[in-house]
This record gives structure tokens, sequence and C-alpha cells, in this order.
């Protein structure tokens, strides 16, 4: 993908609207679907090879999502395991206190 062609994707997707392909640029997701509902063939439609390009940079949009929704929930994850190590560590060390008193 070009520089920020991923970004312009990714609108397109959580929108969860048609992206444009080229010749349809400048119309709406909205003004392309009701043309294609009344049966004009847009310019991505009639090919299969444009619509596995399409679907395929949809797809890296989603997983560029997904990875980073997993490295949200990793990181989370991993600060409560630290806390719970820490809290344990200060229960021992607290123990330990208290019996040596």
């Amino acid at each position: 993908m070009m520089p920020g062609e991923a970004e312009a994707y990714a609108k397109y997707v959580q929108q969860n609207k048609r992206i444009p392909r080229r010749g349809e640029v400048g119309l709406t997701s909205d003004e392309i679907e009701r043309f294609e509902d009344l049966g004009y063939v847009m310019s991505g439609s009639r090919h299969k090879r444009m619509t596995a390009v399409r679907m395929r940079k949809e797809n890296q949009v989603y997983t560029a999502e997904e990875k980073k929704a997993l490295a949200m929930f990793n990181f989370e994850e991993k600060a409560k395991r630290e806390n719970k190590i820490l809290a344990d560590f200060r229960e021992i060390v607290q123990q330990k206190v208290s019996t040596t008193k």
C-alpha cells in the first residue's frame, strides 16, 4: 500500500462503506451503491481482479486494526500480571518483616 492509503481505506471500512475505485473518485459510497442498484456497472464491480485487490486491501486494514487491538490487550494483560507479582512480593516482604519483629 502507498503511504496514507491504509488510513483512507480504514475510514471507509470503519463506516462499513464501499471503497471507491478508479473512475469512481468524487462519488460517495452511497451514490456508487445507488448507481449499482439501478443497474449501472461501476468500474470496480465488473473486474474480478479488482475485486480481489480491494478485498486484499480491506483485509490488510482489518489485520492492522486487529494487530493494534491485540497489542493493547497484551499490554493490559502484562500489566495485570506484573501488578499481581508485585502484590505477591509485597505480601511476602510484609510477612518477613512482621515475623522478624
